[in-house]
């Protein structure tokens, strides 16, 4: 899959995966070394994550349904955690820097193309 922000006209992920199923939304990242520039997973859906027993730092971005981010959270290193609230949303994780490198904010519009 493909990531866009419309809003910036700027590519996010060019090679993004969705965490499909219990097991898979459950160890996401765990094991890997690194996401690679242009890798991403989707969590959907998804109002918290955790880094716990992750070795890399990523960028955390919150969407709503309507594909509009509703909180960024930038370099969110190992052992943190982080939640949206209550708002229905999906959540996207991407190398560390990719949100500040792509300029990506709260209320940009972002584009998920399978």
């Amino acid at each position: 899959m493909r990531i866009t922000n419309r809003t910036r006209e700027t590519l996010l992920a060019s090679d993004a995966r969705e965490a499909q199923g219990f097991m898979a939304r459950l160890v996401g990242l765990l094991g890997r070394s690194s996401l690679a520039p242009g890798e991403a997973l989707v969590l959907r859906p998804c109002t918290s994550v955790h880094t716990a027993f992750m070795r890399f730092s990523i960028d955390v971005l919150y969407v709503n349904r309507d594909g509009q981010v509703i909180k960024v959270v930038p370099e969110m290193g190992p052992f943190r955690a982080s939640a949206a609230g209550s708002m229905r949303c999906y959540v996207i994780e991407l190398p560390s820097g990719t949100a500040a490198g792509t300029h990506t904010a709260v209320g940009d519009q972002l584009e998920i193309e399978r």
